[in-house]
């Protein structure tokens, strides 16, 4: 096994139309379980713990979608691609800052999976070649032309594939145009490329059926998790409150350190809850002058950043809001429009309701306003 005294680099190829796959747009940034295929990809080669830095080659059409797909991870600028793989792969290579000996590790957006034990077998091949590629065994029946071609002499190749920069560099520089396998532009140029164990996890996302298993196989792996908020706060006065990032005149205001908007904080501790990350105030201390009169819209979106962090996704949530006043109804629609929008989920997802307590207790009374609220996620199994 490679030292690790080289940097690891991932170079991710994302510059791609995708049109085979049949969907509404490239298929990198086409959602598996609420993620983007290209998010999957990043997130999976950082949670191997053997990357030390992503950079991602991306169409010059892409550059919102993109910014999209990677919301709250920590990449490198974007690297824009050329008209063919090849040409993009050789931008990439020519933006990397980074030693001639660096490990790059050249890998397909459109493979989502990338399981650790592979990277581990591409980084230490290298202590002995110039270059390694994961490949697979051809197991159905093969003709051509009708006639039978032994299998046994062919080999599946996937990505990512593991070269030292300044060798892989050079080799693209003497490569024919058009290239699409970075395998074989290392051995033309008179590179060493071994063959390490790939991965069925890594099959590429090329037609719609493809893309289908990945849901399927995504989706095995998850488990449901719910989590429940509850919050409370008392009126005072104003001339207007907060509830679910909508302001509603009223004849008085919710007190609380931030905007003491009820609604949003019983959602934060309800998605808090499902990841079991602690609470509202654990991540916002009511102490701290820096939340004074902060926007709840803030708290949620930390608590979403939180869970795509971990490859979670979020299916469903729930609010209901207990108060005799201010009425609900007429703002119900825009509460769900603006959780929609915070939680990035279709408003078809979103459930907000409203009771009384029957004129007992504090919000019988008009003393306050109380939510509660019910986040339902799929998690990883192993997170």
């Amino acid at each position: 096994m490679n030292d690790r005294r080289s940097e690891v680099i991932a170079l991710i190829m994302a510059a791609g139309r995708g049109e085979r796959a049949g969907l509404n747009g490239p298929k990198q940034y086409h959602p598996l379980c609420g993620k983007p295929v290209l998010a999957h990809a990043v997130d999976a080669l950082a949670m191997t713990g053997l990357v030390d830095r992503m950079a991602v080659v991306i169409h010059v059409d892409d550059q919102a979608a993109y910014a999209q797909a990677i919301a709250g991870r920590v990449l490198a600028p974007a690297i824009i691609g050329g008209a063919t793989r090849q040409q993009s792969v050789m931008n990439g290579l020519c933006a990397l800052d980074a030693a001639e000996d660096s490990i790059v590790l050249i890998h397909d957006a459109a493979r989502p999976f990338v399981p650790r034990a592979v990277i581990e077998r591409l980084i230490g091949a290298l202590d002995e070649a110039d270059g390694a590629i994961p490949t697979l065994p051809v197991f159905d029946s093969l003709t051509e032309n009708g006639r039978t071609v032994d299998r046994e002499r062919l080999r599946r190749v996937q990505t990512p594939q593991a070269f030292r920069l300044g060798a892989i560099l050079r080799a693209h520089h003497l490569a024919a145009g058009g290239a699409t396998d970075d395998g074989s532009v290392a051995r033309t140029a008179g590179l060493t490329v071994v063959e390490v164990e790939g991965d069925e996890a890594l099959r590429k996302l090329t037609k719609l059926a493809d893309v289908e298993w990945a849901d399927r196989h995504l989706g095995s792996q998850m488990i449901s998790r719910t989590g429940m908020g509850f919050d409370v706060h008392r009126f005072g006065d104003g001339d207007h409150l907060w509830l679910g990032g909508v302001k509603i005149s009223h004849d008085r205001g919710l007190i609380g350190h931030s905007d003491a908007d009820v609604a949003l904080h019983a959602l934060t501790d309800a998605l808090l809850g499902a990841i079991g990350d602690g609470d509202i105030g654990t991540h916002f201390p009511p102490t701290d002058p820096q939340w004074r009169g902060a926007s709840s819209d803030r708290f949620v979106e930390h608590a979403c950043k939180l869970v795509k962090a971990r490859g979670g996704v979020i299916d469903h949530v729930d609010v209901t809001l207990i108060c005799e006043e201010p009425k609900i109804g007429p703002h119900r629609d825009a509460i769900r429009v603006r959780l929609a929008a915070l939680l990035q989920l279709g408003a078809s997802r979103i459930s907000v309701k409203a009771t009384t307590t029957e004129r007992l207790g504090f919000t019988g009374r008009r003393e306050g306003v109380a939510a509660q609220a019910v986040a339902t996620l799929r998690l990883p199994e192993n997170m």
